[in-house]
């Protein structure tokens, strides 16, 4: 074979690896995929029953509701349109708490609730360890 055919089937076959390896990736992110709602998304719209998704909004003021075992916990997302009623079970992070931001990652239930596998709290950008806070103000008072 000459040089030129053969580095043109070198060529073909590098491409073609290409494009399986990227088939392979493709297919395997399409389940592992988790798409994003705000309860406002899905009011009053047919729910992506069966796939997992993530449910991001505000944590309703008193609605925080925790079972006697101690790891049930039920509660409401709202974004101000909407209110999606949410059961986790498992261990709440600790900024997770009532009028603060969260991202629950589960499943839509058929009555349009939602059972959340994991929960993920938000904080404003002001935010600081509670350690790093008293140190600066331990700090700040030797200053002066």
């Amino acid at each position: 074979m000459k040089p030129k055919h053969q580095r043109l089937v070198l060529g073909l076959l590098a491409l073609g690896a290409v494009l399986g390896a990227s088939g392979l990736a493709l297919s395997a992110l399409r389940d592992e995929a988790a798409f994003f709602y705000a309860p406002g998304d899905v009011a009053g719209k047919p729910l992506p029953l069966g796939k997992a998704v993530r449910l991001g909004g505000m944590v309703e003021q008193g609605s925080i509701a925790r079972q006697p075992d101690g790891l049930s916990i039920a509660f409401v997302v709202t974004d101000g349109k909407a209110r999606v009623p949410v059961a986790f079970r498992g261990v709440a992070p600790d900024l997770f708490k009532e009028g603060s931001g969260v991202v629950a990652e589960g499943k839509f239930n058929p009555d349009g609730s939602f059972t959340a596998d994991n929960l993920l709290a938000k904080h404003d950008e002001r935010y600081m360890p509670p350690q790093v806070a008293g140190n600066m103000h331990k700090s700040e008072t030797l200053d002066k």
